[in-house]
């Protein structure tokens, strides 16, 4: 190849799929607003001509392919140049020693090679041989185990029970509520919590992707309408995909967008214009607005938008906040955006439905990944007597109220009004002044403000909804509804074991 044309091919300028521009020659090739590929960085280890046959392999699947899959082509490239050092790079023999370095859960790494370079060899480009082609076609190669987590139901990394998902979801709207976390923590958290969507699809959103819809008879329906992910040679928000919503969490997000316009208006100066306000990231990233750049144009490619792993630091700060104990472990809980993408299909597959729906529910293309959940149904405790609910509130510590010693040492402890009742005897205090329309005493033993007397009758309150839990059991054959209050069971489990406990130290004083 002559200097010029060299220099020209170099110099070539392209653009990745989600509209980024970059350069073969460049150091590093941002692809997206989450990846950047530092293509310099394996220079060393091969010659010229290689380095830039390599790169136009990586130019292409830039061009046509997610940024996520060139990153893992890359790094997959990188890890085989560097375990292979001192060996002649693609060859039949660097490769055999390659793969006896690796073990059967990661043999996989092998197959997205072979992937990689079938294309490099189908395009001309020198550096892949017929009889390497021939060799990676031979092999049978594992594929990436799926679906550990799930099958194993692991406390730490799997989905979560019913139980732990009620109290996260109590805990974030609680914390949300008394000021404790912020409205964009807020919003992120619960869409993935009650959508189970990747968090690339859930900062990819705009405002114009909630929508309200209202029937015939008048009934108000909401969705978010997702961009869909891993889709094959599809740029970025070119596909999308309805997702039913609670009209509270409509409503959370409503707040967002409200959020978003202001900070904008706040940064540029001037209100957005309304012809951009359905375009404007619902999750953003201010640090990145140029006042001096054009606005409609900054909001056609995701510069704008939240990093994926905003999602990850975000909950992993709120973990911190809420401090949910596990009724598995009697650890805090672990919040991650796989987990609740989990517990979305495990749910979905104990209720019966079929591998489509489950692949349907979390945005798959195919059913390959959905057999997991099928295949491995956790159950619900099917009967919880005393013994049982006392044992697994020592875990759960699902009760976050102050226990007093009596109503005189309560707040409001001189308020008659703040009494609250199981029907016949008063069972503790409401430390709050605001009004409250849950039913007591029921719904207080999960709440912050409730204060138990140290001599209510809370063996009762147990005993009344394990009764209630077994004759709904017993009427409706359905585990998922008698279920429902098992979290408050705990609840009111833990304040007994509490009540025992400082019993036995006030005696022992």
């Amino acid at each position: 190849m002559n200097m010029p044309v060299a220099q020209a091919v170099w110099s070539e300028k392209m653009f990745s799929r989600e509209g980024y521009q970059f350069r073969l020659d460049d150091d590093r090739w941002r692809l997206n607003k989450d990846c950047e590929i530092p293509v310099s960085s394996i220079r060393k280890l091969l010659n010229p001509e290689i380095d830039l046959a390599i790169r136009h392999v990586l130019a292409f699947y830039a061009t046509t392919t997610s940024a996520f899959h060139v990153h893992n082509c890359f790094y997959r490239c990188k890890a085989y140049l560097e375990a292979t050092t001192g060996q002649s790079a693609f060859s039949v023999e660097s490769l055999i020693s390659y793969r006896s370095t690796l073990k059967k859960n990661n043999e996989w790494y092998l197959g997205t090679l072979r992937g990689f370079f079938k294309q490099w060899h189908a395009m001309g480009h020198p550096g892949i041989t017929d009889e390497v082609i021939q060799l990676l076609g031979k092999w049978r190669l594992k594929g990436n185990e799926k679906g550990y987590a799930v099958q194993s139901m692991c406390p730490e990394s799997g989905p979560l029970t019913d139980i732990e998902m009620q109290g996260v979801i109590e805990a974030i709207t609680t914390a949300f509520g008394e000021g404790r976390l912020a409205l964009l923590d807020t919003a992120l958290t619960l869409t993935v919590a009650l959508t189970g969507r990747r968090p690339v699809q859930i900062t990819a959103l705009k405002i114009k992707d909630m929508l309200k819809q209202t029937s015939k008879d008048g009934i108000d329906k909401f969705f978010i309408n997702f961009p869909r992910a891993k889709q094959r040679h599809q740029s970025w928000r070119t596909q999308f995909s309805k997702f039913p919503i609670s009209e509270d969490l409509w409503l959370i997000l409503q707040q967002q967008a409200a959020s978003v316009q202001r900070e904008f208006k706040e940064i540029i100066g001037d209100a957005v214009p309304s012809k951009l306000v359905p375009d404007l990231p619902l999750f953003p990233n201010l640090k990145l607005l140029d006042i001096n750049a054009c606005l409609e144009d900054q909001l056609k490619i995701d510069t704008l938008h939240a990093p994926t792993y905003t999602m990850t630091n975000v909950l992993n700060e709120i973990s911190e906040e809420i401090n949910i104990t596990s009724e598995r472990t009697g650890l805090p809980i672990h919040l991650s955006p796989i987990r609740f993408r989990y517990t979305l299909g495990t749910n979905l597959a104990r209720d019966g439905n079929s591998e489509y729906v489950i692949a349907e529910a979390l945005d798959h293309s195919d059913t390959q990944n959905a057999s997991v959940y099928v295949k491995n149904i956790p159950d619900i405790v099917k009967h919880i007597n005393k013994a049982v609910a006392l044992h697994l509130a020592r875990h759960a510590q699902a009760f976050h109220g102050v226990l007093v010693m009596s109503e005189k040492d309560a707040a409001r402890g001189n308020d008659r009004s703040s009494r609250i009742t199981n029907g016949t005897q008063s069972v503790g205090t409401c430390g709050s002044y605001g009004f409250c329309g849950a039913l007591a005493p029921i719904a207080c033993y999960t709440c912050n403000n409730f204060q138990p007397w140290l001599n209510g009758p809370h063996e009762e309150v147990l005993e009344k909804l394990i009764k209630e839990r077994d004759s709904i059991l017993e009427q409706t054959n359905d585990l998922k509804i008698a279920s429902i209050n098992d979290r408050l069971i705990l609840a009111v489990g833990d304040v007994v074991n509490r009540c025992k406990a400082m019993k036995e130290k006030v005696e022992n004083v």
